[in-house]
This record gives C-alpha cells, structure tokens and sequence, in this order.
C-alpha cells in the first residue's frame, strides 16, 4: 500500500495540452490526460495521480453548463476517502471563470487547484509540467485543505475568486490586482500566507438561469439591455466604469428591465474596488439603484454572471427579494 496521497487530475484542455500543427500553422489540442501526467518528471512522488479526461477543447469553448457538469464530477470523486484532492489542467483564457463557477459549487475542505500553461506542450520551454508538478502538490498538501479552488501557475497559488489573466502572452499573466496570491509552491512544500475570505457556496440542481453581460460604452443607449430582455435573461451584467457609473442613456433600460423582473447587476470594469453610490448625477450607481438595479461587489463582470445564474438557478425566487440579492452580491 503506497504511503502517497491520492490526487485526481481531470483534463480538459488548453494550451497546455496543444502542439504545433503546421498544416493550418498554429496551436491544436493533440495531447491526451495520460500524455500530460507522463510528461511531467517527478510526478510519481507527490502523488497517486489518477487522470480522468473531462475534454480536450480550447477554453474558449468552454462553456458554463460544461463547468456545472465538471463540478459534479470532481465532487463526486473527492467523496472518496482515498482521495486527498483534485488538479484541473485548464485553457488560460477562462482559467478564471472555470475556477470561480467551481468555487461557488464546490463542497467540503479538500483542495481543488487549477492549472494550465501559456506555452504549448510541443515548444522549446513549455511550461505546463512544472505548473502541473506543482498543482498535484498543493492539491496533495494538508496545508490547502479549507482553501477551496485555487489556480496556480509560475508556482503561485491565487484564490478562485480574486484571480485575473493580466497579460495575452506573458507567462506570468496570473494576478490577485490589489490582494496578492495567497501562497506559493516551494521545493520542500506548499507555503500557505493567508486565507481566501468570503467565500460562498451553492447547490443548484441545474443551470437555469441565462445571464448575460452588457459592457458600458461611452455613447451607448439601452439597446444591448433590451435585447437581452428580449433574449429571456433572468439577469443581467452590466460593466460600468470607476465606481460603476455608466452612460445616462442605458438608465432607463435597466428600469424597464427590473420592472419586467430581470435582476440588474452593476459591477466595475477596474481590476478592483466595488461600485457604489458615491455620486448622484444621471448614470451614477445612484441613479442605477433607483431604478432598480443591484451592487455587485469586487467580482469582475464576467464572475458575477456566473454567481448571479448560480443564486437565480437554485433560488429564482430571489430576484423578486433586491436586498437580500444584494447582500449575496456585493460581497
């Protein structure tokens, strides 16, 4: 009986499993789970790794109702005492959406520790194995239990819900703008330097609820928020500026939204802060409040589509109740 922990890597993708096919000149998926886990030396004395292919997709593609069925295996396979945590090699594209959506989902202390690569497994210096070294570690450490999901590349740990791509090609995209990873991969072990707070989760028996997501623009009207009324959305996203101010135009398309029962979100497009109602001219948060629309806290837009669809798929009633939504949201 090995005196190693147990750790399962489900694939699904990414750069990280791509090679270089010249007959259309770019990045393919081409490499299978099993591949990815014999690529990497050393892995046999972290863990027991188990590799269990999800889907071999660019992340892009990548969808939320994959990432619901994705949460339901992981959950599933962590049930067993056997089993000290998961790995997910992911695209680095919706890195940060995957992880967020399995946050919200996940259940109980063990770790779950995302991780992918920004170099293909086919060029010179590719960096996917050392990233999945060091997530089967982490995953495999008693000191990451309680975190929940985590992404981890360059050997920096980063909470689920803080952590942002910054950067298209550089290998150290992964940042927390104004918090900072919450640990790191060393070579002797897994270095823990805060917790990841606020963290909230959920149970929704299926995705439900469309939400989509409606940038501010400088000169935009209400058109994009009718259409996602018309479309059926039970939410809608809206990325203002700064403090969540957004064009007066898009004002009175949120009241006639809200008043037809679609949940309003305001959320900012700056890496942090939260929007509030600091101001009070035609298109402050303010004025969106007034006409009905929530706060939706330091998460990004496209994390707070995620969190809204999750609370309106296993809670639809909620968005007739707009304080007790916004205590869900701006946290």
């Amino acid at each position: 009986m090995s005196g190693k922990k147990k750790v399962i890597v489900f694939t699904t993708g990414g750069t990280i499993a791509m090679k270089y096919d010249p007959k259309v000149n770019g990045l393919v998926p081409a490499v299978s789970g099993e591949d990815l886990a014999a690529a990497v030396p050393g892995l046999d004395k972290v863990a027991d790794v188990e590799v269990r292919e999800f889907s071999n997709i660019a992340s892009p593609g990548m969808t939320p109702e994959m990432m619901f069925q994705l949460s339901k295996m992981i959950n599933e396979a962590l049930e067993s005492e056997e089993v000290a945590g998961a790995v997910v090699t992911h695209g680095t594209d919706t890195v940060e959406e995957t992880s967020y959506m399995l946050d919200l989902l996940h259940k109980g202390e063990k770790p779950v520790v995302l991780t992918a690569a920004m170099r293909g497994a086919g060029d010179t210096s590719p960096d996917g194995p050392a990233n999945i070294y060091c997530a089967v570690k982490t995953a495999a450490s008693k000191e990451a239990r309680g975190k929940g999901v985590m992404v981890l590349l360059n050997e920096t740990i980063h909470a689920a819900g803080q952590v942002r791509k910054t950067h298209s090609a550089n290998p150290a995209t992964f940042a927390s703008p104004w918090w900072g990873p919450i640990g790191y991969c060393d070579v002797d072990r897994v270095v823990f330097r805060r917790e990841p707070l606020n963290r909230q989760t959920f149970a929704p028996e299926a995705l439900t609820a469309r939400v989509d997501i409606v940038p501010a623009q400088t000169g935009i009207g209400r058109d994009y928020i009718d259409y996602a009324v018309a479309k059926g959305c039970k939410g809608i996203i809206v990325e203002g500026f700064g403090r969540g101010n957004i064009p007066p135009m898009m004002v009175e398309g949120i009241k006639d939204a809200t008043d037809k029962g679609v949940v309003v979100v305001i959320t900012t497009r700056t890496h942090g802060g939260r929007p509030y109602q600091v101001y009070a001219y035609p298109g402050s948060v303010t004025d969106s409040r007034n006409k009905g629309a929530i706060r939706g806290g330091e998460t990004s837009a496209a994390k707070a589509r995620l969190k809204l669809m999750v609370i309106l798929s296993e809670k639809p009633e909620l968005a007739g109740n707009r304080e007790e939504l916004e205590k869900l949201m701006d946290v």
